[in-house]
């Protein structure tokens, strides 16, 4: 058996889990929340994280019952993300590697959440819709490579909604997406919104001044082109804003009108969490793969494509 623990801190959330072959031992995390009308600082959010890694790390082998010895890699998210947070993770899962005397992986952030979601979900081979604050990508994987068939051209779609929230004061606790879904539930009037989607592309900055029914409408429209190019009947739905049910809903009604599935997970899996790290660690540890530790930096800018997937065929 190999066991694998994975470090998450690209955002607002510190995350530390555990995976034993395709099994979650433990995955608890900490998120940091700021006050209605503001966001989240590289700098504040790298000092809560350095305040809670530890606490977290202890948790997450208290809930696995393990200890050092019975680590075989240790996992940390390379990038995408903010640059402080991810420095922060990256030096405590390097000290941690060299104190334990195991093997360092580096991961894309993108790709955990892709891992994550075909383990928990049990999808073949999906068209994933990767949608979260910082990445709006339409995914699909072929020849050793997940292939990026559609993006966002300015801002991402969970970036979209959080600036909204921040102009009307809406709260951040637990997350202001979250809370903006809840308060569309109550609504009963359809607001025309500009809809803007070039070619495979889509562009959210324009819509900011407007927002969610509209949104998701153009994220599913690339989803099915990238279905229908790929021959795909699976859709799996992967990042923090994937737990939106609404966004679930409207993707359910394309995937059921072309006799396809959707997969999706809830808000354990879904949001930014080291059990996802552990996870595509996993998957690349098996297949051979390290991070010698003078490699170990991590980078703002890590596109989903620029990584070789030797764990698939």
């Amino acid at each position: 058996m190999t066991v694998v623990i994975g470090f998450e801190g690209s955002a607002n959330k510190i995350g530390i889990g555990i995976i034993r072959d395709g099994e979650v031992l433990s995955n608890p995390r900490r998120t940091y929340i700021t006050p209605p009308g503001q966001g989240f600082l590289p700098s504040d959010t790298a000092r809560h994280h350095r305040a809670f890694i530890l606490t977290v790390l202890k948790e997450a082998l208290e809930q696995a019952g393990l200890k050092p010895a019975d680590i075989d890699c240790v996992a940390y998210t390379k990038g995408p993300g903010m640059g402080a947070p991810l420095v922060t993770v990256a030096l405590v899962a390097r000290t941690v590697a060299q104190l334990w005397g195991k093997p360092l992986l580096g991961v894309n952030h993108c790709i955990g959440h892709i891992e994550m979601g075909r383990l928990i979900t049990k999808a073949n081979n999906p068209t994933v819709l990767y949608v979260s604050g910082g990445n709006t990508q339409v995914i699909a994987y072929s020849e050793r490579r997940y292939r990026i068939f559609g993006e966002t051209i300015d801002i991402a779609v969970g970036n979209c909604l959080d600036r909204f929230a921040r102009v009307i004061k809406i709260s951040n606790d637990p997350s202001p997406g979250y809370n903006i879904e809840q308060m569309a539930k109550k609504g009963s009037q359809y607001v025309e919104l500009p809809y803007t989607v070039k070619g495979m592309d889509v562009s959210f900055s324009g819509i900011l001044s407007y927002i969610e029914e509209t949104l998701f409408s153009m994220l599913v429209e690339i989803t099915e082109r990238a279905m229908a190019h790929c021959g795909s009947q699976e859709v799996l739905i992967v990042g923090g804003v994937g737990c939106n049910l609404r966004l679930q809903e409207m993707m359910g009604v394309m995937c059921k009108e072309r006799g396809a599935k959707l997969f999706a997970t809830d808000e354990r899996f879904c949001i930014d969490n080291g059990a996802m790290i552990a996870q595509a660690g996993w998957e690349m540890f098996r297949s051979g793969q390290v991070t010698e530790l003078e490699d170990s930096w991590i980078t703002q800018r890590y596109r989903t494509d620029e990584v070789e997937v030797t764990w698939r065929d």
